[in-house]
């Protein structure tokens, strides 16, 4: 896709953050652990708080034809026996750029800045097992199911089993 911006995200992108961010929550209901109820809520400066950077945690954003069309989080454990593990959340890409690699570029800039991150050697995840197109993406960029957690989540009385998922960095 031309155009393609992806950056760290900080507090004069929580507008466009919580607009996707809710659009996600919308149209995925069950691939997230929030709900659209509860974000809605958010104020400005919670979203602001939220997405702005540290040494331990940032928002990645895709900006394609300079509009925010995909994202992701970090965030490293914080403590010291598990400070060499980091978390991916919250991953979401448009469904109207899907398909252009956006998602797969924005996940291998996120391994990258990972790897910089001093002493982190681990990225896990969770992915529904059922959203087979996430797994796909997360397969190809390395990352390997380690085990499944049944009824992970529920919404609407229906119960979703998470894939429990690992990238060793700098193998």
């Amino acid at each position: 896709m031309n155009n393609l911006n992806i950056r760290v995200l900080d507090e004069s992108d929580a507008g466009a953050y919580q607009e996707l961010r809710l659009r996600a929550l919308t149209l995925s209901p069950a691939a997230f652990g929030s709900t659209y109820e509860r974000e809605a809520a958010f104020s400005m400066d919670t979203v602001r708080e939220r997405i702005a950077p540290s040494t331990e945690k940032f928002v990645l954003g895709a900006f394609a034809e300079s509009r925010l069309a995909a994202i992701v989080t970090f965030v490293r454990e914080p403590g010291t026996k598990t400070s060499h593990k980091a978390n991916l959340y919250g991953m979401y890409t448009s469904p109207e750029v899907r398909g252009h690699g956006i998602g797969k570029s924005l996940l291998l800039e996120l391994i990258t800045r990972a790897e910089d991150c001093e002493g982190v050697e681990r990225l896990n995840l969770t992915v529904v097992s059922d959203n087979e197109p996430a797994r796909r993406l997360y397969r190809s960029v390395g990352f390997q199911v380690y085990g499944v957690e049944r009824k992970a989540l529920k919404t609407g009385g229906i119960y979703y089993d998470e894939d429990l998922m690992v990238l060793e960095l700098g193998q």
